[in-house]
């Protein structure tokens, strides 16, 4: 996660499988070696609550210099319950862009990372 933490992006994607796959773009944070976002009621709520495995992702491209990278993150979302966890998450730089009050703190409890570079 120190490359994520050098090269911020601030908007990743989210990914979740099921009966049909759906990817939903997240504000998010880094924090230690898991991703953390913020969200209302709904899909990603629910796939947090039923600790389901899901996928992130987050990039930056230069198409004209054909420069850019991307990172991958797969792990667990998980509902954020604990008070003491919520109250240091809530320091985090994480400001949803989103309408809605996104009061729910997910996080994804990091399994593999990969990555890549294109061109250097």
């Amino acid at each position: 996660m120190k490359y994520l933490d050098r090269h911020p992006a601030r908007v990743g994607r989210i990914a979740l499988a099921g009966p049909r796959p759906v990817i939903f773009p997240v504000n998010y944070a880094v924090d230690g070696n898991n991703i953390v976002f913020r969200t209302d009621p709904g899909t990603k709520f629910h796939a947090a609550v039923h600790k389901a495995f899901v996928a992130f992702e987050v990039d930056w491209v230069e198409p004209d210099w054909q420069i850019g990278w991307s990172v991958v993150v797969r792990g667990q979302a998980r509902l954020v319950e604990d008070p003491d966890e919520l109250r240091r998450l809530s320091r985090l730089p994480l400001v949803p862009w989103a309408k809605g009050e996104k009061g729910n703190y997910v996080r994804i409890d990091t399994q593999l990372i990969s990555g890549r570079r294109l061109k250097e």
